[in-house]
């Protein structure tokens, strides 16, 4: 296969100072698309500002022969959002890729987790994720074209202790992933989650010596042929984690039908309500929703 490559195309990626981002940033600049570099250089918590590891970056980029420009701007908010995607108009014209990968950690116990704690989580994580999806979203459907890359976890699905406020808001991010890639598909934009694995600040006080490898750049490959134009899928999350790339994807049970329940009916059925035994899945794009309920109908139909 030849190789796989960017050129002429204008990428923003937020949190592309360090870790995950920055590997994305250096390998999308690498294949020849010109990188809008967001990060306001906050702390792991989100607090403070600064200049230096977006700038660090672009002068990677510049040094290897690539194009590159630095924003500062937090996708906390929605002028920070605007801002961001208008850095990429000023200085390139248009937005061909869109990687949301922008995140802080604020780490409590369900029962101690402060209100502010979980609201500035969320602020980056999950709203951040609309405020440069707004802004980008009809820029690309009236080009024709786009690529959106929303930053989940595996938290988002399965939970984890004392993050209550990160599980949230990946969650929701994968909701606003499935709508942008409906919305987006009469459009050529295609929209997709990943769930990314590796050892950065965002490990730290989680005990890693136990890890396999984990650099960031073993992410990059997959979020980088999912901001391609031969990304063949839409609506879908992939993970990345030590080497390994799959596919997360909801199922539901078979389920079972009666045309009236009591409480008592369904304890007598949860086992074959919850039997694996023969799954049934609906893909996001183009139907799932209306697949979900015509499935249901189907069963209440045929009684």
């Amino acid at each position: 296969m030849p190789d796989l490559k960017f050129d002429n195309r204008v990428a923003v990626i937020t949190g592309a100072g360090r870790g995950l981002g920055r590997a994305y940033a250096l390998l999308l600049a690498a294949r020849g698309a010109k990188i809008v570099v967001n990060d306001p250089g906050a702390s792991l918590k989100g607090d403070g500002l600064d200049l230096g590891p977006a700038l660090e970056v672009v002068n990677e980029i510049k040094a290897a022969g690539g194009q590159a420009v630095a924003s500062t701007d937090s996708v906390a908010t929605s002028a920070g959002g605007h801002a961001i995607i208008q850095c990429a108009l000023d200085h390139y014209g248009r937005v061909d890729i869109l990687i949301h990968n922008a995140g802080i950690v604020r780490r409590a116990p369900l029962a101690e987790m402060s209100y502010e704690d979980f609201e500035l989580v969320l602020d980056v994580h999950l709203r951040g994720a609309f405020h440069v999806v707004r802004p980008a979203f009809p820029l690309m459907c009236k080009a024709g074209y786009g690529r959106i890359v929303l930053t989940g976890s595996i938290n988002g699905l399965y939970g984890n202790y004392k993050n209550a406020n990160y599980s949230v808001a990946k969650a929701g991010i994968m909701g606003l992933s499935n709508v942008a890639a409906l919305e987006g598909a009469e459009h050529n934009v295609k929209s997709n989650v990943i769930l990314p694995a590796a050892v950065t600040r965002m490990s730290e006080g989680v005990d890693t010596s136990a890890f396999p490898p984990m650099p960031p750049e073993m992410v990059a490959a997959a979020v980088g042929w999912l901001s391609h134009e031969s990304c063949s899928v839409s609506g879908e999350i992939l993970i990345s984690a030590a080497g390994r790339v799959a596919r997360a994807y909801v199922s539901e049970t078979p389920g079972v039908f009666r045309s009236d329940w009591a409480i008592e009916d369904v304890a007598e059925q949860i086992a074959a309500v919850r039997s694996t035994e023969s799954p049934v899945m609906f893909a996001p794009v183009p139907w799932g929703q209306l697949d979900h309920l015509r499935y249901s109908f189907e069963m209440a139909r045929k009684g």
